[in-house]
């Protein structure tokens, strides 16, 4: 291994961060990343974003600690046929401007995001709802196109937002005022900064533990530490592994771990570019050490997969052979490619995600003799590169640092964005992936569906969209009396959270 690239690995990148206000018992205060980019529910649901908004909305169903998929705004619900389920919607429950919820909510909410004029990045995951009705005034009745597997899980995301409040507002401001019926009411935000929010003293499911609540943005690592060390955060997120051990025995704050559904992968742009090459592809998959990611970088906390998927979501199948790391072969696929290989590489990335492992695949990429230069942005600029779609594939850079989860702990939410044509997040178009992704989501049978997996995962070994990475250990740090547990989705619910007596 070269000195020079080896030094990369353990090396830290730190950005500047802003300190958080004091904790209190009063005042739970949770170090993110980056700030929230959208707190529209229906817009964004990457992590800084979505644990911020999950606790201002309440979703149509949830999961509990365990996994299962259990009531929120829908408190039973029953198959009426392959492609219709009706919901009883929960009765008495107030958005917090005091308004009722209603079953018209729950239409409006549904027909929100499944609106294609509305764009939402979460679309291919509803996009098999062919329509929604009330019955009466405490159902409601959805139909899909076909048999959709997936839809409870998915359901588990739908935020229920207050039709008169949208509309009157507008969607702009509504990102700005989000007003949802959850345990917590939104109070300020200031941009770059913080967001706080407050306890919903009239919550149908109790009042929280927490009367305030303080969502930090703090990209540098080592400052979330400080603030939690220093009693200035009660919790934060994103811990590197040697962060994690050093709190082990701190007598204030202790890590927290759990596997999650989330997968790191090393996108590669098909469509535009150098990469459509499939022999530059594979090359690149040659040319990445997943192991020594993982155990150099990662402490060993996270694992190799070899399959744009992890043992936490339904859709994982076993016996999918990854990609091994052969440098040879990588520089042989690059002579036989010639001078387009010689071509710059655009790595695009952003500070949210951990820049070792973006460096160390750069300097991989060097070693074996290819060009690549990285283009770093805030997470909004990203995710607006990342979601240009096969039209625009060009915008989208030649390869992607990434990692997925879809809070649903199905492979539907990962592999339906990522891979099938019609997505706004695709940099592959293939028919015949269309087509297995179409069949998994369009039958009952979990075994039938399986199989759709597993060739799927096929397709992926062969055309090298992507190199999958490693399935991810979410790392939090916490204050000691903090009792809370994190869960595969990573969903934040604050209102889970309590003190120790």
């Amino acid at each position: 291994m070269a000195l020079r690239w080896f030094a990369l690995l353990v090396a830290a990148v730190i950005f500047a961060g802003v300190a958080p206000a004091q904790a209190g018992r009063d005042n739970l205060v949770i170090d993110l990343v980056d700030e929230p980019s959208s707190l529209d529910p229906h817009v964004q649901w990457n992590p800084d974003s979505y644990n911020v908004y999950r606790n201002i909305y309440d979703n149509l169903l949830t999961r509990d600690d365990d996994g299962r998929i259990v009531p929120q705004i829908a408190t039973a619900w029953r198959a009426i046929s392959e492609t219709e389920i009706e919901f009883d919607i929960r009765q008495g429950v107030k958005f917090h401007d005091g308004t009722p919820l209603t079953v018209e909510d729950v239409v409006f909410s549904v027909r929100r995001i499944i609106n294609p004029e509305f764009r939402s990045p979460q679309l291919s995951q509803f996009n098999r709802i062919a329509s929604v009705e009330a019955v009466g005034t405490d159902k409601v009745r959805i139909r899909t196109s076909g048999p959709y597997p997936v839809l409870l899980a998915q359901l588990v995301k739908l935020s229920i937002v207050s039709q008169a409040y949208v509309t009157r507002l507008g969607n702009e401001e509504f990102n700005r005022r989000p007003m949802g019926s959850g345990p917590y009411r939104f109070d300020s935000w200031q941009r770059g900064v913080r967001v706080v929010l407050v306890a919903n003293a009239d919550y149908w499911g109790g009042r929280p533990s927490f009367p305030r609540v303080e969502f930090n943005a703090v990209p540098s690592v080592a400052t979330r530490v400080a603030d939690l060390r220093s009693g200035r955060a009660d919790l934060v997120v994103t811990l590197g592994p040697d962060e994690a051990r050093a709190l082990q025995n701190d007598p204030r704050a202790r890590p927290l771990s759990v596997l999650s559904e989330r997968v790191a992968y090393f996108r590669i742009n098909t469509i535009a570019g150098p990469t459509q090459d499939l022999r530059l592809r594979r090359a690149i998959a040659h040319a990445i050490d997943r192991a020594l990611i993982v155990e150099a970088l990662l402490g060993g906390f996270d694992r190799v997969v070899d399959q744009i998927g992890s043992p936490a979501s339904f859709g994982y199948v076993e016996g999918i052979q990854g990609p091994r790391f052969d440098q040879a072969e990588a520089r042989r696929l690059i002579r036989e490619v010639g001078a387009p290989a010689q071509q710059e590489l655009v790595l695009i990335t952003s500070p949210v995600f951990d820049q070792r492992i973006v460096q160390a695949i750069q300097q991989m990429l060097i070693e074996v003799g290819l060009r690549v230069t990285i283009s770093s942005s805030d997470m909004q600029t990203y995710l607006r590169r990342s979601t240009s779609g096969v039209a625009n594939a060009a915008n989208a850079g030649d390869v992607a640092f990434g990692r997925w989860s879809c809070a649903c702990q199905d492979l539907d939410g990962m592999l339906e964005p990522l891979y099938h044509s019609r997505s706004i997040w695709a940099t592959y178009s293939n028919p015949e992936m269309d087509a297995a992704l179409e069949a998994a989501r369009s039958t009952l049978d979990p075994q039938v569906r399986l199989q759709h997996y597993r060739k799927v995962h096929e397709l992926i070994a062969r055309d090298v969209p992507a190199v999958p990475l490693y399935q991810a250990a979410i790392l939090y740090g916490a204050n000691r009396n903090l009792e809370w547990r994190p869960t595969p989705n990573e969903s934040m619910f604050i209102a889970r959270m309590r003190w120790r007596d």
